[in-house]
Protein backbone atom coordinates (compact mmCIF):
# COMPACT_ATOMS: atom_id res chain seq x y z
CA UNK A 1 0.00 0.00 0.00
CA UNK A 2 1.30 3.44 -0.93
CA UNK A 3 2.44 5.50 2.08
CA UNK A 4 -0.14 8.26 1.51
CA UNK A 5 -2.95 5.71 1.36
CA UNK A 6 -1.64 4.08 4.54
CA UNK A 7 -1.48 7.47 6.28
CA UNK A 8 -5.07 8.20 5.25
CA UNK A 9 -6.24 4.79 6.42
CA UNK A 10 -4.61 5.21 9.84
CA UNK A 11 -5.83 8.79 10.23
CA UNK A 12 -9.40 7.71 9.42
CA UNK A 13 -9.16 4.79 11.88
CA UNK A 14 -8.04 7.15 14.65
CA UNK A 15 -10.59 9.84 13.79
CA UNK A 16 -13.37 7.23 13.67
CA UNK A 17 -12.92 6.58 17.41
CA UNK A 18 -12.38 10.25 18.28
CA UNK A 19 -8.60 10.19 18.67
CA UNK A 20 -7.32 13.67 19.46
CA UNK A 21 -4.54 15.96 18.22
CA UNK A 22 -3.44 13.79 15.30
CA UNK A 23 -0.02 14.77 13.98
CA UNK A 24 2.02 13.09 11.26
CA UNK A 25 5.74 13.57 10.82
CA UNK A 26 7.93 12.68 7.85
CA UNK A 27 11.04 11.15 9.42
CA UNK A 28 12.37 9.45 6.29
CA UNK A 29 15.52 11.62 6.23
CA UNK A 30 16.15 11.09 9.93
CA UNK A 31 15.91 7.31 10.33
CA UNK A 32 15.89 4.15 8.27
CA UNK A 33 13.38 2.53 10.63
CA UNK A 34 10.28 4.16 9.13
CA UNK A 35 9.19 6.94 6.79
CA UNK A 36 6.29 8.43 8.72
CA UNK A 37 5.21 8.65 12.33
CA UNK A 38 1.68 9.44 13.36
CA UNK A 39 0.99 10.55 16.92
CA UNK A 40 -2.47 10.85 18.48
CA UNK A 41 -3.95 11.10 21.95
CA UNK A 42 -6.62 9.05 23.67
CA UNK A 43 -8.56 10.12 26.74
CA UNK A 44 -7.91 6.96 28.82
CA UNK A 45 -6.10 3.64 28.71
CA UNK A 46 -9.24 2.00 27.30
CA UNK A 47 -9.50 4.65 24.62
CA UNK A 48 -5.83 4.23 23.64
CA UNK A 49 -6.28 0.44 23.32
CA UNK A 50 -9.47 0.91 21.29
CA UNK A 51 -7.64 3.30 18.95
CA UNK A 52 -4.80 0.81 18.49
CA UNK A 53 -7.21 -2.06 17.90
CA UNK A 54 -9.08 -0.03 15.28
CA UNK A 55 -5.84 0.87 13.48
CA UNK A 56 -4.78 -2.79 13.44
CA UNK A 57 -8.21 -3.99 12.27
CA UNK A 58 -8.48 -1.41 9.49
CA UNK A 59 -4.92 -2.12 8.32
CA UNK A 60 -5.56 -5.86 8.18
CA UNK A 61 -8.78 -5.25 6.20
CA UNK A 62 -6.63 -3.55 3.57
CA UNK A 63 -4.04 -6.34 3.53
CA UNK A 64 -1.46 -4.58 5.70
CA UNK A 65 -0.17 -6.89 8.42
CA UNK A 66 1.23 -4.96 11.41
CA UNK A 67 4.85 -5.84 12.20
CA UNK A 68 4.15 -5.40 15.89
CA UNK A 69 2.01 -3.82 18.58
CA UNK A 70 3.65 -2.79 21.84
CA UNK A 71 2.34 -1.30 25.08
CA UNK A 72 -1.18 -2.67 25.25
CA UNK A 73 -0.70 -3.90 28.84
CA UNK A 74 -0.31 -0.47 30.46
CA UNK A 75 -1.91 1.41 27.58
CA UNK A 76 -0.37 4.77 28.43
CA UNK A 77 1.45 4.50 25.10
CA UNK A 78 0.65 1.92 22.42
CA UNK A 79 2.87 1.69 19.37
CA UNK A 80 1.58 0.07 16.16
CA UNK A 81 4.36 -0.70 13.67
CA UNK A 82 3.06 -0.78 10.11
CA UNK A 83 6.53 -0.70 8.54
CA UNK A 84 6.61 2.54 6.55
CA UNK A 85 4.34 4.14 9.17
CA UNK A 86 4.69 3.86 12.93
CA UNK A 87 1.67 4.91 14.99
CA UNK A 88 2.09 6.26 18.53
CA UNK A 89 -1.17 6.36 20.50
CA UNK A 90 -0.83 7.94 23.94
CA UNK A 91 -2.73 9.28 26.87
CA UNK A 92 -2.40 13.07 26.96
CA UNK A 93 -0.11 13.13 30.02
CA UNK A 94 2.26 10.58 28.49
CA UNK A 95 2.30 12.44 25.19
CA UNK A 96 3.11 15.68 26.95
CA UNK A 97 5.92 14.06 28.94
CA UNK A 98 7.67 12.43 25.95
CA UNK A 99 6.84 15.22 23.46
CA UNK A 100 7.74 13.19 20.37
CA UNK A 101 6.86 16.03 18.04
CA UNK A 102 9.50 18.27 19.58
CA UNK A 103 12.00 15.43 19.91
CA UNK A 104 11.82 14.55 16.21
CA UNK A 105 11.75 18.18 15.09
CA UNK A 106 14.96 18.88 17.04
CA UNK A 107 16.91 16.36 14.96
CA UNK A 108 18.93 17.93 12.15
CA UNK A 109 17.25 17.31 8.81
CA UNK A 110 20.59 16.56 7.13
CA UNK A 111 22.23 13.57 8.82
CA UNK A 112 25.42 14.05 6.74
CA UNK A 113 25.86 17.50 8.29
CA UNK A 114 25.78 15.90 11.74
CA UNK A 115 28.38 13.31 10.74
CA UNK A 116 30.70 15.96 9.32
CA UNK A 117 30.24 18.06 12.46
CA UNK A 118 31.14 15.10 14.72
CA UNK A 119 34.42 14.54 12.85
CA UNK A 120 35.54 18.16 13.17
Amino acid sequence: MHINALKSLVTEAVEELKGQDIVSMDVSRLTSVTDLMLVASGTSSRHVVALADNVVERAKQQGVQPLGVEGRAGAEWVLVDLGDLVVHLMQAETREMYDLERLWSDFPSDINEVRRGEQA
